[in-house]
Formats: structure tokens, C-alpha cells, sequence
């Protein structure tokens, strides 16, 4: 089923027995058409591996418009999910996903949608992750891909892959930003009322959730806080005291709440406070890390390479390159 004409194509597969969520995160982000943002959008393709209705969860019914040469032939190739974690997707799909990665394609994945990445081959020797769940079945069969199951998405090379269904979305909104910068993915975000990007990984996650209480408000209250003071030194006591809690205690219900520790948050914060300065204005890399909040140009190169895997320099010249 094609929904859109006109900028650089997605094809996300469609097989049988899969749920809905994840592709309708795909078709949202990618199918709407966005005249409002003045960017060249994405035109998006569902394909199968055969022609023919393809039955999903909850009884409804499929009918993808294309095919697995479509399929191949896309710019970003999407795989949400496979049929199971125990046995390889049909070798055609597989076939399919060399073939678009050999063109040069970037290929992404959600949810178990990793162990098809995994069984192409397109895995080996790369970073990836899956949903925590899959996480034993995915290293006894993949013992050549280096997992983390603890993250909401990586993203290595051309290969990228995300977590649970939902983090699908953290990493298609990812890509807009790559492709289009931070203020048009927060834009994007802004329509589907969410956050432009989630911190924490997986972990937070893996048991069930405690439930909320006053303390949560009060941890939410010191983040808006910090995001507003972040050119400013801020110690785990000053957050503390801004959620009149304890260093120790305010501590343990951070964790609880973000599945992080404060430190980790504000690195994370720092640097993507710091990625609308690269991508739209002049400001020296100095300028910027202090703007932040970085003690020195140095700590901020640092823990931007960490956090982005490039540099603050080459982050921007990406960006630039791409006007």
C-alpha cells in the first residue's frame, strides 16, 4: 500500500501474524504527509514477501501494495517484528535485506525484528538490541552480535536496531532527526504528544513497574527544574533539594522513576540541549559546551562522543552537509 509521494522512500514489511502498533508507528511517523515542516517527506511502501492479504493480530486483514523487490529497492528499509524468535524469516525476505543493505540502504529494526537483521547476517560484529525478553534466545542464536539489551535503540552504521514495540518510535523519530535535524523531529514529536527523546534504557522496564506515588512528582519537579538551570552547576544535593528529599533518598527514587542514575540524566540532558546549537547556529563548540553546562570544551567532547558516537565537530558538518 503506497501513502505517500514524494521525498526519500521507507518500506517496512509486513508478514503474517504480526500486530499492527509497530507498522502504525512507522505509517505515522513516516506515511502522514507534512507540508507544514517545508522538508522534502518520506514516501512510504508496505511490502510483503507474497502477493496476497496478509492476516494480523486481532483477526483484521492486510493488503500490502508491494513486494519484496520494493522492499529491497527503498531507501530505508524497516523490519517490525518477525513471525518467531526461534526460526529464520523465509530466505527470500532474507535475501531481500542483503540485497538492500549491499545498495547502500539503512536498514532498521523494531522490537524482535532484530532476529531477522541477526539471520541476514547484517548483525555480526555490530552492536544491536532487541526486547529484554528475547535477550537469552537472541544470544544463543546470535552469538556474533554484540547485544545490549539494556538500551531503547542503537544505532551502528547502517544498521540500526530498537527495543520493545514502543521504543519503535524512539528510533523513528531518531531518524527524522538525522535526516532533518532536532527541530523538525520535535516538531514531529509535538504532533504525536510525545517526548522527542526518552532517557533510560530498557531496564527500567524489565519488572513490573512500582506503583506511582508522591515522590514521583516531586522527582518530575526537580528535572523541569534542572532542564531549566542546565548552563548551571547542579550536584545530586541540589536536586535533592529541590524535591525536598534527602541526597539518599532522592537518589533511590531517581532510579526508580528514570531507570538512571541524576549524573548519567544530565550528561544525556547536556548534550542534547546541544544539538540545536550545532545544527542551526555559528556558536563556537566552546560557547556551546558552557552554555550547557560543561565544566570545560574537553568534558563536553567527551561525553558527546559517548552519548552520539561522533564528535560535536562532525555532528555538525553532517548537518551542514546535508542543507
Amino acid at each position: 500500500m503506497r501513502v505517500h509521494v514524494g521525498g526519500p522512500t521507507v518500506s517496512v514489511l509486513a508478514f503474517r501474524g504480526m500486530s499492527l502498533f509497530e507498522t502504525g508507528i512507522v505509517t505515522e511517523v513516516f506515511g502522514l504527509p507534512r507540508p507544514e515542516l517545508d522538508v522534502a517527506w518520506y514516501e512510504l511502501s508496505i511490502c510483503a514477501p507474497a502477493p496476497g492479504p496478509v492476516p494480523v493480530v486481532g483477526g483484521a486483514t492486510l493488503h500490502p501494495g508491494g513486494g519484496l523487490a520494493e522492499l529491497a529497492a527503498a531507501d530505508t528499509v524497516i523490519v517490525p517484528g518477525v513471525e518467531s524468535v526461534h526460526a529464520d524469516p523465509p530466505p527470500a525476505v532474507l535475501d531481500a535485506l542483503r540485497a538492500a543493505h549491499e545498495r547502500g540502504a539503512r536498514i532498521l529494526s523494531i522490537c524482535s525484528g532484530a532476529f531477522a537483521l541477526a539471520a541476514a547476517g547484517l548483525l555480526d560484529g555490530r552492536r544491536a538490541t532487541t526486547h529484554w525478553r528475547y535477550a537469552g534466545v537472541f544470544r544463543d542464536r546470535f552469538p556474533r552480535v554484540e547485544l545490549d539489551p539494556d538500551v531503547l535503540y542503537l544505532a551502528d552504521g547502517d544498521v540500526w536496531t530498537s527495543a520493545g514495540s514502543a521504543a519503535g518510535l524512539d528510533l523513528c523519530l531518531h531518524v527524522v532527526r538525522s535526516d532533518h535535524g532536532a527541530a523538525i523531529a520535535n516538531a514531529v514529536a509535538r504532533r504525536l504528544v510525545v517526548q522527542p527523546h526518552r532517557d533510560g534504557g530498557q531496564a527500567q522496564f524489565i519488572e513490573a513497574p512500582m506503583p506511582a506515588d508522591a515522590s514521583d512528582d516531586r522527582i518530575a519537579a526537580s528535572l523541569t527544574w534542572a532542564l531549566a538551570h542546565l548552563s548551571e552547576p547542579l550536584t545530586l544535593p541540589a536536586l535533592a533539594r529541590q524535591a525536598h528529599m534527602s541526597p539518599r533518598t532522592y537518589l533511590r527514587h531517581f532510579t526508580r522513576a528514570t531507570g538512571t542514575s541524576p549524573i548519567r540524566w544530565l550528561l544525556r540532558q547536556r548534550v542534547q540541549a546541544s544539538l540545536a546549537l550545532l545544527e542551526t547556529t555559528d556558536t563556537p563548540i566552546e560557547q556551546i559546551a558552557a552554555t550547557v553546562g560543561f565544566e570545560t570544551p574537553v568534558t563536553y567532547r567527551h561525553h558527546f562522543a559517548n552519548t552520539m558516537r561522533t564528535s560535536p565537530s562532525a555532528y555538525r558538518q553532517a548537518f551542514r552537509s546535508r542543507a
